[in-house]
Formats: C-alpha cells, structure tokens, sequence
C-alpha cells in the first residue's frame, strides 16, 4: 500500500470524523479537507477541477436564487396555509401528505430541486403550529431520496445508468423502480409517524387559528409571483424535456434564476445573499476528498474486491452491487462511485457471460440512490435540508440524523433485496 494511499484514506477518514463529531461546521470541515489534499500534491488543481460536479453545483445555485426570489411572493405561507386547511390541522396527515407530495415531485424532477421548494413550506407549518420541525424534514428527506429512485431523472445515478446503458427507457426506469419504490415509501412514512408519534400531537386551538387565515391574504406580491411562477413552469418543463433538449439540469436552473432575476428587477445582491453558500462549499471540499479517493484506487478496489467474491454469480452479483451499493452510499457520494461500478458491471457481464445485465443496472440504481437515506452527507438533498434548516434556527446534527435514517435504510434494502430477488433473479 503506497504512502499516498494511505496519507488520503488518513485525510478522508480524520475529516469525516470531524464532521461527525460537529465540533467545527462540516463546510470548514470538508473545504479544510480538501485545501489539505490540494496542499500535499494528492491532486492538483486541474485534476480537483474535474472532480466538482459543476452541474450539482449550478443546479443548486440556479434553484436557491428562483426560491430567494419566490420568497418574497408569500407563495410558501400560501401553501403552508392550504396544505394545512386540507389536512384540518391534523399533524400526522400534513407529514404523510407532504412526504407524498415530495416523492412524487421528486420523480418528476430532481430531487433537489423539490426539497428547495417543499422545505420553505414546511418550516411555515410548524412554526404556525408550533410543531418539531425535525420528523417533517427528515420524512422529506427520505421521500425525496426514494421518490427520485424511481425515474430516469429523479437522481444523479439513474441519469448516469441511464446515459450508459441507452436501452433503459425513462419508461424501463419507471416499471422497474416505481414498483418498489411505492411500497418503500408506505412503509417509511408509515414508521416515521409511528417514531414520532407523541411529537404530532393536534393542537385544535392552533391549529384553528390557523386555519382561519385566508390563503390569499398569504401573497404579498402578486405581480412577481406570477412572474415567479412563468419561470418555474418553464424550468419543470425544460427539465422533463432535458434529455431529448440534451441541457444539462444546471444550465437549466440557472438560466431559468437569471432569466427570473431580468424580469423581476430584483436586487441581485440581495437575493444571491439567500444563497446556502455554505452548503456549496461543504459540496465542493467533498467532491475533491472523493476524488482523491477515487483517484488512489480505493473506490475502485472496493467494487473490483467485492465483485471478485461473487464469483461472476447472477444472484450474488446482484445482491452483493445492492447492499454494497447502499453502504458505500451512505457515506461517500454516490455519483463517483456508480462511475466506477458501470464499466465494472460491463466488463463482469463480458468475462462472465451474463447475456441480460439488467438486474445489476436496477441493483446498482436501487443501492446508490436510496443508500442516500444512512447518514447526513449520503445526498445531495440531505445536506440542502440540513443547510436550510440550520439558516431557519433548526440545527441537525449528523448523528441525530443517522440514527433514524441509517435504520430506515436498512429496511428500505431489504424491501429492495426481496424485489429484486423475486422479480429478476429467481
């Protein structure tokens, strides 16, 4: 084992403990981490350029400056408003229904996009009704992560499989993911309202109060939603068309946040300042200590050594990509590692003469995207929501998060593990 080796895996692992320990903001954390790598010669700066995702990244900014916009309307304290009416103030019904909304949102778009407009509205709801805000947003979290497993453009890694594999259809992704999907998001939500229980008490006085309010005294700008709502409907369809258009999802949100930004005549720097910029530099130091890991050998290593043990077995191959997917997942960023998977699982297929490579293309979709849900840096969406929250005076803690969503996890890869055994496998 080479001392570069070694020196990253020390790098990575003291700067995940820090994270984990929150003793220093994980954005000083992770950007510390990097800077170290870049220091040492690990990568150098070309190289560290090529491993930040630009399209995460631009993606993020573009859908922050359209919802710093969007705020201002009083659009979320509209629905905040009408979301509770339909639930009649009922805590449980407003978590089941807003972790149903996400989902499905989330499988239409990406699921960044959709936790950047369903948490504004949620943090409008429990502060109204005085509620903990922390089983509604990690509920969101979770049906955002499974919502965008089941589509060819609800998650990084679909888009990646997708892209590589050019006979799975939007439609394939649909039939073969949505399936599991549903059930999985039953059952979580189902568990999460039972873990929370005693926190989703009804308050009827506040809960009439609140009721009471008119939705549409709610908007305080009319003439900017409307135009808030013409840029986004552009956007959503821009982003269902994206891969017959072939524009990136970030040139999308951004030219949709500037084009917003013309003909609102908002101040720029007033609404560049709603961005989580902390968030996008906690995203940067973790693409470039990834990088340095991929760069090494280790995430390679990792897939090449399990893959090894299988023994070029269909059943075992599968399982194996599945769980080891969710693990790795769950602590890394899922997007270099399925980068690393997708060649492997062709070369397998080549070596080991497996003619129908599909069910490890679900496996490795099912792992990658709903191993997300472990702990707090496993998605994109996780840190966005712990970003925003935090802003808003709601601190989540990495380990507070991890202990109800690495669980809930679990569970999920086993629904998953039953699927793809009895569908593809037996």
């Amino acid at each position: 084992m080479s001392s570069v080796l070694v020196l990253t895996i020390i790098i990575f692992i003291g700067t995940y403990g820090l994270i984990i320990s929150e003793k220093i903001h994980r954005s000083i954390v992770a950007m510390s981490g990097s800077l170290l790598i870049l220091f040492l010669g690990i990568l150098n700066f070309k190289e560290a350029k090529e491993y930040i995702d630009l399209n995460t990244i631009g993606l993020l900014i573009g859908m922050m400056i359209i919802v710093g916009v969007a705020k201002k309307t009083g659009i979320f304290e509209y629905l905040a408003v009408q979301a509770v009416r339909w639930a009649k103030g009922r805590p449980v019904k407003i978590l089941l229904a807003l972790s149903v909304i996400t989902a499905a949102i989330s499988a239409l778009m990406d699921n960044v996009t959709t936790v950047l407009l369903i948490v504004p509205v949620t943090i409008s709801i429990t502060q109204s009704l005085r509620l903990n805000p922390f089983p509604f947003l990690i509920s969101e979290v979770l049906a955002s992560n499974i919502g965008g497993t089941a589509t060819l453009i609800g998650d990084p890694p679909n888009i990646m499989i997708g892209s590589a594999v050019p006979h799975l259809s939007y439609l394939d992704f649909a039939v073969n993911l949505g399936p599991v999907c549903v059930v999985i998001l039953v059952v979580t939500a189902w568990l999460i309202s039972l873990i929370y229980r005693k926190e989703l008490v009804f308050n009827a006085e506040l809960s009439r109060s609140f009721m009471q309010q008119a939705p549409n005294e709610q908007i305080k700008d009319y003439s900017l939603m409307k135009k808030c709502l013409l840029v986004f409907s552009i956007v959503v369809i821009a982003f269902l068309l994206h891969q017959f258009l072939h524009w990136e999802s970030s040139i999308i949100a951004l030219a949709g946040a500037f084009l917003l930004l013309m003909i609102a005549r908002e101040d720029p720097e007033e609404i560049l300042l709603t961005i989580e910029w902390p968030t996008i530099f906690f995203f940067i130091g973790l693409f470039i200590l990834v990088g340095a890991l991929e760069k090494v050998g280790v995430i390679h290593a990792l897939a090449v050594g399990a893959l090894d043990l299988t023994g070029g077995n269909l059943v075992s191959t599968a399982l194996l990509i599945l769980w080891l997917s969710a693990i790795v997942s769950s602590f890394l960023d899922n997007i270099p590692f399925v980068a690393t998977m997708i060649p492997l699982i062709k070369t397998l297929g080549e070596l080991g003469g497996i003619s129908n490579l599909d069910p490890l293309w679900w496996s490795l979709a099912l792992g990658a995207c709903l191993g997300g849900n472990g702990t707090l840096i496993g998605a994109s969406v996780n840190v966005i929501v712990a970003g925003i929250a935090e802003k808003n005076g709601i601190p989540i803690s990495f380990m507070r998060f991890t202990k109800v969503g690495f669980p809930l996890m679990i569970i999920s890869i086993i629904i998953a593990t039953i699927y793809v055994y009895l569908r593809y496998l037996i």
